[in-house]
């Protein structure tokens, strides 16, 4: 059985916090304040509940990003253990890209479980555990669960809350467990990324934790992360460095692009073109066409002779 501890010293099991918006009561060991203090490195406004608000346009040019753009430059920065695979993608022709926002679960212990859901629920409202997490999220949010690698009763979502998901944040999900009800969710048409599937509803787990750092894989979560998922697995960016990997992301996008251009004409060599062009009236050519679409995006231009 895993039970996770903070890597920050801090107990998941530590208070109960009531929600601005729903007055619920949600544990949780990892309150605004903390939330803000784990992340000052960020430079970015903040949401109502701490997490870091990346601006639209780092997520916009993240959108054609893949695996391999962004694993050199967050290793760069010093985050060698950003990315995790072994998934099931619902749409594998999707890439799912937006800001995180976490969940944590671990297997039930009624005595601790009990104390959970009398404060979850002291108003009466008698809401599930998955729903009080779905009830929380923003335009954009891509939620992140940790289900410990649950299959069997560790079905977090069916088609009616994928849908319920899919309509707060416009976006999709991740769980380190499993979904249900494949029939209804595929024709939805959000990206997913789970473990597994499973007929078995949601149960025998005690929620613990909401916007509380999470590990995924190998992988520490902070809630204000940016997801960036493809074919091959996800990526969780850290917002104090999303600005650099989306800047290098674009440039290796945009180089790719003028390439593969280039090399679908039949005139050149792979060594004419790649890593960069031999030729200097080329490279003088893809610099120009590059600084030209970096000022679409409204980034600078690339000084010469970057590499790419």
């Amino acid at each position: 059985m895993k039970i996770h501890q903070s890597i920050f010293g801090l107990s998941v099991l530590a208070t109960s916090v009531l929600l601005c918006s729903t007055l619920e009561a949600q544990l949780s060991g990892f309150s605004k304040e903390d939330l803000i203090k784990y992340t000052a490195d960020s430079p970015f406004e903040r949401f109502e509940d701490g997490r870091p608000k990346v601006p639209d346009r780092y997520i916009d040019a993240l959108r054609n990003s893949s695996s391999e753009m962004v694993y050199g430059p967050l290793r760069r920065a010093g985050f060698p253990n950003q990315w995790v695979d072994g998934w099931k993608l619902l749409q594998p022709d999707k890439k799912l890209v937006g800001r995180v926002f976490t969940a944590q679960f671990m297997p039930t212990r009624p005595d601790v479980n009990d104390v959970i859901e009398e404060e979850a629920n002291a108003d009466g409202s008698n809401v599930r555990n998955n729903q009080r997490v779905i009830n929380r999220l923003q335009p954009g949010d891509v939620l992140v669960v940790d289900l410990f690698g649950k299959i069997a009763n560790g079905t977090f979502v069916g088609d009616n809350l994928a849908a319920a998901v899919f309509a707060a944040s416009g976006n999709g999900f991740v769980i380190d467990g499993a979904a249900r009800d494949l029939d209804g969710i595929i024709p939805q048409g959000m990206p997913g990324y789970v473990r597994g599937f499973h007929v078995s509803a949601l149960a025998d787990v005690m929620l613990t934790g909401v916007n509380v750092p999470v590990q995924i894989g190998h992988t520490t979560v902070m809630p204000g992360d940016v997801a960036l998922g493809d074919r091959e697995g996800l990526t969780f960016i850290p917002a104090s460095v999303v600005a650099d990997v989306a800047r290098s992301s674009k440039l290796t996008e945009l180089h790719d692009v003028w390439t593969k251009a280039k090399f679908a004409t039949g005139k050149y060599k792979a060594s004419d073109l790649y890593p960069s062009p031999k030729d200097p009236v080329l490279k003088k050519e893809y610099e120009e066409w590059r600084n030209a679409e970096l000022e679409k995006l409204g980034m600078e231009p690339q000084p010469s002779d970057d590499g790419k």
